[in-house]
């Protein structure tokens, strides 16, 4: 989860800056520059969004052949509605994902793009659609852990391409290795791991949908990561009516709505 970070706590901390740049208010279809970015989609009548499709529970397919869906569709979906134009899914690679934006493939990049200055730099950015810290995850019994300085000299179950593992070994954790979310969350059960560190939207994900799972968090970082809707640079007409589209799903309660349904909670602010 969250492997679009690049960086960990110092970019979580980083990206925590980034909101003040992400605002914005309507602006209007073409610009003094020559910015037609939102005329170009209201004349098509269509907004085009790349994602995985492979991504859960943000872009996946139900059971594997099922209609597209997800936190970050349902999401582009709705600002679509707002925007008064149809939604459509280029389902793309997230390594090639932001070549085909810069290619002009599509018109932005729905899925859980982490706000970071570099890509602040590279890309207009939306107002952030998500909220998350990392945790530590045990099970419900375990009382010796309550902090990220209790990892030292416990094991710990991570995927070693994770940014999550850079967290664990810089807290002092032992760490087994692991290729995913699954295969950690068997370990831990089974008492071979003391603790998982993993995105917290993960954890909800899983006990949202695996009720009484008999784990818990037990320690969330201070700093937040930020995820945000991503257009080519330039696209500020575009980028602002976009935001005025999430703070109008944040007023009438459907970004609300929506986190509760994939995650029991609202993971939107």
């Amino acid at each position: 989860m969250k492997r679009r970070s690049l960086g960990l706590v110092g970019l979580l901390a980083a990206a925590s800056l980034a909101l003040a740049a992400c605002g914005g208010t309507t602006a209007p279809a073409t610009s003094a520059g020559g910015d037609t970015s939102l005329s170009s989609v209201k004349d098509a009548g269509t907004i085009v969004f790349a994602t995985e499709g492979t991504y859960r529970p943000f872009s996946f397919h139900e059971g594997g052949s099922g209609p597209l869906t997800g936190y970050d569709v349902d999401v582009a979906t709705a600002v679509a509605g707002k925007l008064g134009v149809k939604v459509k899914f280029e389902e793309t690679q997230f390594d090639s994902i932001f070549a085909g934006l810069e290619a002009k493939r599509f018109d932005g990049i729905a899925n859980q793009v982490t706000v970071n200055p570099t890509r602040q730099e590279k890309y207009d950015l939306s107002t952030p659609y998500t909220v998350s810290q990392g945790v530590i995850v045990t099970q419900d019994s375990n009382t010796a852990i309550s902090s990220f300085a209790d990892l030292k000299g416990k094991t710990t179950a991570q995927s070693l391409t994770s940014n999550w593992y850079t967290l664990a070994t810089d807290s002092g954790a032992k760490v087994e290795a692991v290729e995913g979310w699954a295969q950690a969350v068997s370990l831990l059960k089974d008492g071979r791991v003391d603790a998982i560190v993993n995105d917290k939207l993960t954890f909800l994900d899983y006990e949202h949908t695996t009720p009484n799972s008999g784990l818990k968090i037990a320690a969330t970082t201070k700093d937040s990561s930020y995820s945000a809707l991503a257009f080519r640079k330039g696209s500020t007409a575009l980028t602002d009516a976009v935001n005025k589209a999430l703070a109008d799903l944040k007023a009438d309660g459907t970004l609300k709505t929506l986190s509760e349904k994939y995650f029991g909670q609202d993971v939107s602010k």
